[in-house]
């Protein structure tokens, strides 16, 4: 091998275990914990919208009453991650918060932990319009994969 190609391979090598030892969540395919904040728990994927809509003042936007479900991406230093997130709307507001976890290492588990410790004093009796979280009890890079299936969670709900 060659001394450049050789010294970019340790290089890749060693950022790789640098990155694995820095960062919290990471995806696991094998395991998923349901964490309920709030309401029964249910690892569901389909949504159960009632027939009613309501209006959100100001917004122009409508959401079906009903419990949604969705998983939502976000990279980490790990790689891609992932977080189920179940919300229940009522009136456009959101009534009921739970954080299914996925995680592959200890590092995942605790930060996806702290974070579903933390979600429901954020997001419930706010509007769903209204959800944008960035740091939750410590962990800032769940946030991107709450928020990502908070947005397929409002498509769905229209």
């Amino acid at each position: 091998m060659r001394p450049s190609v050789r010294k970019s391979v340790y290089a890749g090598i060693a950022g790789l275990s640098l990155a694995g030892t820095v960062a919290g969540c990471a995806p696991s395919a094998t395991e998923s914990v349901p964490v309920s904040t709030g309401g029964a728990t249910s690892e569901t994927a389909a949504a159960t919208p009632s027939a009613s809509a309501s209006s959100l003042a100001g917004s122009g936007s409508s959401y079906k009453d009903g419990t949604y479900s969705a998983d939502g991406n976000y990279v980490s230093p790990n790689g891609t991650e992932t977080v189920g997130v179940q919300l229940t709307l009522a009136s456009g507001t959101v009534t009921d918060v739970q954080i299914t976890q996925h995680p592959s290492n200890p590092n995942t588990r605790k930060f996806q932990g702290e974070f579903a410790g933390g979600i429901a004093s954020q997001v419930v009796g706010k509007s769903i319009d209204e959800l944008k979280v960035a740091k939750v009890a410590g962990s800032s890079l769940t946030s991107g994969g709450f928020n990502q299936a908070v947005e397929q969670i409002k498509s769905e709900a229209q």
